[in-house]
């Protein structure tokens, strides 16, 4: 597997620019998309759902599943499933929640903290990582993990 293809990195200084890449980024995506983000608490991971979904025209107000684990958004044509799983020890505890059918090919799934699932994501998953840079400012890199 290759992690490094068509990596870009984009600085974004506020909220709103974090929409706006999160928007754009939604007109790459299809049914089957798995889309890891990562980065510290804070770091803006759920603020890019939000413009993910704004792009993909759902409505609904995004909230982070902290808590939940697990939201579900549709529009009229796909759902997008967004995964938190921060508060989730191992994959055991992934397989558990049943985490495994939101890697379908029915609808877009975006996960947080996918780092204790990292063997289990599927080809064809784009990495978003998030770093906070100095006040609100933002360093987004995007890469592609496919099949060689």
């Amino acid at each position: 597997m290759n992690y490094k293809k068509n990596v870009k990195s984009y600085i974004c200084k506020d909220e709103d620019e974090m929409l706006k890449l999160g928007k754009e980024f939604a007109s790459k995506l299809k049914k089957g998309d798995v889309v890891s983000l990562r980065g510290s608490l804070g770091s803006g991971k759920t603020v890019f759902v939000k413009g993910v979904a704004e792009g993909l025209k759902i409505s609904d107000n995004i909230t982070s599943p902290t808590f939940t684990l697990v939201q579900i958004y549709n529009n009229s044509q796909l759902q997008m499933n967004h995964l938190d799983l921060y508060r989730l020890n191992s994959e055991e505890d992934f397989y558990n929640i049943g985490g495994m059918d939101f890697l379908s090919p029915t609808g877009i799934t975006l996960i947080e903290w996918t780092e204790i699932i990292n063997e289990i994501l599927p080809d064809n998953t784009y990495f978003i990582n998030i770093s906070i840079l100095d006040n609100l400012n933002r360093e987004v890199t995007i890469s592609f993990k496919e099949n060689e």
